[in-house]
């Protein structure tokens, strides 16, 4: 008896409804599935806004996503309950990236949107790279201790994706208290910190931003003084494994 080979099904067509979700369908649908990107995935803070050169861009509305014809959307921040009901009720598969305070939460996020794509090695390849990438980056910077900084004077504790990426790169996080806050000018004038990781500062200087370091002349001498490395947005605005590109980041400054 001739055996035939079942053929392949094809992977679902998916649009993506932020930067985030971008980042996502780029690195794990094929490209001949991605059916529609958000308006920013071409931006400067995007990540793989090269990957994004020739696919279509799409406003994040009813009329748009349907004239995609998609089988499975992908969100992070991007389309409200409305959009995504009215998706759900005509056979879309809605995926929405979750939070992730940790590197474990980037590979389920991962591998729900790999799974929901019907990519399941693209999935765990992506996730090998980045655990490839936090390995090397593994305690080069030996427990010195570093101030997470902002230009809004915003800093992350514990339970922050922030805080997992100074402590993938042998980092201890001076902000003992968990999650974001505003930084104390009085207390850092009075105990400066012994080193400072900036955040964003890319962002603001490309927006023409002038507040630079929160507009405060005590936390723009600290940066100035004491900045060992400065990471870009596009690391750090999503819940993914740009993080680990960021402690890698952060592991090559220390072996300077």
């Amino acid at each position: 008896m001739l055996l035939t080979a079942t053929p392949a099904a094809p992977a679902p067509r998916v649009v993506s409804f932020d930067q985030c979700a971008d980042q996502f369908v780029l690195a794990i649908s094929p490209r001949h599935a991605i059916a529609g990107l958000s308006p920013r995935a071409d931006d400067p803070d995007s990540r793989l806004r090269a990957s994004a050169r020739g696919l279509p861009l799409r406003r994040v509305g009813l009329e748009s996503a349907l004239a995609a014809r998609p089988d499975v959307a992908v969100r992070y921040w991007g389309g409200d309950p409305r959009l995504t009901d009215a998706l759900a009720r005509r056979g879309v598969r809605i995926v929405t990236i979750d939070e992730a305070g940790d590197f474990a939460g980037v590979r389920r996020n991962i591998r729900k949107v790999a799974a929901a794509l019907d990519q399941p090695a693209r999935g765990e390849a992506l996730v090998a790279e980045m655990d490839a990438r936090l390995a090397r980056a593994a305690g080069a910077w030996k427990g010195a201790s570093v101030l997470y900084v902002t230009p809004g004077g915003v800093t992350a504790g514990g339970g922050t994706l922030i805080d997992a990426v100074l402590r993938s790169a042998g980092l201890a996080n001076a902000e003992r208290r968990p999650g974001f806050h505003t930084i104390s000018l009085e207390s850092l004038a009075l105990t400066p910190p012994q080193t400072v990781v900036l955040g964003f500062f890319d962002a603001f200087r490309l927006a023409g931003d002038h507040w630079g370091a929160g507009r405060h002349r005590v936390l723009q001498r600290i940066v100035a003084e004491r900045a060992v490395a400065s990471l870009p947005g596009s690391m750090l605005g999503c819940p993914d494994w740009g993080a680990a590109e960021a402690a890698e980041q952060l592991a090559l400054a220390a072996r300077r």
